[in-house]
């Protein structure tokens, strides 16, 4: 969508023209490699005059000094370095790509006084640049102005930046880079307009994963009928847009090792259905597959940097839309476990489609554990906000591991109860379970209903509702559609899963 700077990595050396980057610490301090560039002298002065802190991710840019060949020259405050983490790396690479302006040739110079900057540091910086450089902007004839600050667009900028080690650093940036073409993929996926992106064709975005050489697999309903998945094709009925499910194989580990799995609901468009939404923010529902998304970004990201285990990622894929055909309040489905269902209210959808979603990856594939992400409910926002999602899970080890990727790379989560007194929230006369409990305690009703489906396998259910779309924009991530759960995933694989 939007243009992407090209970024390489070099040794320290002299910046002579173009625009400079330069790290600034706490109480105006610099590295020496900084300090070259325009002398202690000046910086001062620049400093002084603009009273600028050196607060983390805050930046300042100015025209150069009289004597420099230099265009212009941008500080980025790093607060203190001894406190610096991955995810903000990010921040500082997102904070200086907002300052660049129309720059063609910018030099980083990547240094901290008394502090080592590794490579996976410059890494991490080079990624908070790709992910800040995101803009979805395809459906505009005439460019130039972006979608919410009336800014310029950015130019695909050169951007060099001088590390003390930049084999280390492009090394680990190939990584890096993964992880941003999948965020981004994520992101694509989720601003698209429904009348563009429906189930069919988001299956047909993730078909282009075979060039990757993802194996993928697509069910359409008949073969959906086949299987019993009455459950996500109840969703689906009211829409002249036909449901798919989509399974895609990442062989990277093992070949007999027992895979680990994600699924993700892909609700294209919700209306709610019959139990229709009110009229206002109902544009916001195309976003409703951010968990699709995600999982799709994920096997991307994972495939590109040829991670080193096996992974399914499944998604259901509908619409659920008002029609003579659509479901009711008060019908009765069944679920491919050979469950029944009583669905009280057609709003509450995605749970149906993860139902049947979860349990055939579980019948099918047998994974070591399953992480579901969806957006939901509405509920987890009230109860943490939009800057955590809701985490529930059946297991403490894959709880632990997946609060830790989220702590690690600023996808941070908070983990809510499960229980049997939630559990019988749920229980019915007519069926062996509704879809909807009582008005209180909705994210957790949500996730007790997706329990039943899992068996003892251990799993996770992550609720994304108030940050895969909507969410505050930060120093890296100005679209509405975030790419929420792709960097969390992927940290949650290479930490714990690969080799």
């Amino acid at each position: 969508m939007s243009k992407r700077p090209s970024i390489s990595f070099a040794k320290f050396a002299a910046v002579e023209n173009g625009t400079a980057v330069l790290l600034l610490a706490s109480e105006g301090k610099v590295a020496g490699e900084a300090e070259s560039v325009v002398g202690q002298a000046l910086l001062s002065r620049i400093i002084d005059v603009s009273d600028f802190k050196g607060k983390l991710a805050a930046s300042l840019s100015t025209l150069a000094p009289a004597g420099t060949e230099l265009d212009r020259l941008v500080l980025v405050g790093t607060g203190d370095p001894a406190e610096l983490k991955a995810d903000d790396w990010l921040k500082l690479g997102g904070s200086a790509f907002a300052k660049i302006g129309k720059a063609k040739h910018v030099s980083v110079v990547l240094a901290l006084p008394e502090a080592e900057v590794s490579g996976e540091n410059a890494a991490d910086f080079a990624l908070g640049i790709l992910l800040r450089a995101y803009s979805f902007d395809k459906y505009k004839t005439k460019k130039g102005k972006s979608d919410d600050e009336g800014k310029e667009e950015k130019s695909s900028a050169k951007i060099t930046i001088l590390v003390a080690d930049p084999h280390a650093a492009k090394k680990a940036f190939a990584n890096a880079e993964a992880v941003a073409e999948g965020v981004n993929l994520a992101r694509d996926l989720v601003n698209e307009p429904a009348n563009i992106l429906g189930p069919v064709e988001f299956a047909e975005r993730i078909e282009e994963l075979k060039k990757l050489d993802v194996k993928v697999e697509i069910l359409d309903p008949k073969d959906m009928k086949k299987l019993g998945m009455g459950s996500l094709l109840g969703v689906a009925q009211g829409s002249v847009r036909p449901a798919r499910l989509a399974i895609m194989e990442w062989q990277g580990g093992k070949g007999k090792e027992a895979p680990i799995a994600f699924v993700g609901k892909g609700v294209t468009f919700d209306s709610g259905g019959v139990s229709i939404k009110p009229a206002a923010g109902m544009e916001e529902m195309k976003g409703d597959m951010g968990g699709a998304a995600a999982v799709t970004g994920l096997l991307h990201t994972l495939a590109t940097r040829k991670a080193k285990v096996n992974v399914v990622g499944i998604v259901g894929l509908v619409e659920n839309m008002v029609d003579g055909n659509a479901q009711r309040p008060g019908d009765i489905v069944t679920s491919m476990s050979g469950q029944t269902i009583e669905v009280l209210n057609t709003d509450a959808e995605g749970r149906l489609v993860l139902a049947d979603a979860l349990y055939y990856c579980n019948e099918r594939f047998q994974p070591k554990f399953m992480v579901n992400l969806a957006t939901l409910t509405g509920a987890i926002m009230v109860a943490l906000g939009v800057s955590r999602a809701g985490l529930f899970s059946n297991d403490d080890t894959l709880a632990a591991q997946l609060f830790d990727a989220g702590q690690a790379t600023g996808e941070k989560l908070w983990r809510m109860p499960l229980g049997p007194d939630y559990d019988k929230l749920i229980d019915t006369k007519n069926a062996d379970m509704k879809n909807i409990g009582t008005r209180f305690g909705g994210a957790i009703i949500a996730a007790q209903f997706l329990k039943r489906f899992v068996g003892d396998t251990a799993w996770a259910h992550l609720d994304i509702a108030g940050t895969a779309m909507g969410a505050p924009a930060t120093e890296y991530s100005q679209s509405w559609a975030s790419g929420f759960g792709v960097r969390l995933l992927d940290r949650l694989v290479h930490d714990n899963f690969e080799g």
